[in-house]
């Protein structure tokens, strides 16, 4: 059974960083493509960035040179270090991975960036 946990997020200042992390488990974590989605209150969920298992990397538009993504394969772990933090990433940040045509998700973390 696909298992996503995520952690790291919290409440930082405008222009601070945070590291979340995704801890996997349940499939061969190496063979696949990771996701990093966020979304905000009233708005649809979005990704933001993605790894794939030849640690390829993409990113929304709307975080390119402020956030890296990241994979340990021998740990099982994802990461997504954010940089230069402003307001309009406050969102609950969520991993995702896709096997197939089943979608995993994690429970979530909360990033809020407020003075």
């Amino acid at each position: 059974q696909v298992q996503l946990v995520e952690s790291g997020g919290g409440l930082v200042q405008p222009g601070g960083s945070l590291r979340l992390s995704c801890a996997a488990s349940g499939f061969t974590f190496s063979n696949y493509a990771m996701n990093w989605y966020r979304q905000a209150p009233g708005n649809q969920r979005e990704l933001v960035a993605t790894i794939t298992s030849a640690r390829s990397t993409n990113y929304a538009d709307s975080v390119k040179g402020r956030f890296t993504i990241s994979r340990d394969n021998a740990k099982r772990m994802v990461y997504l270090q954010m940089n230069t933090l402003n307001p309009e990433d406050t969102a609950v940040y969520f991993c995702n991975t896709k096997i197939g045509f089943r979608d995993s998700w994690g429970q979530g973390t909360q990033v809020t960036v407020s003075s």
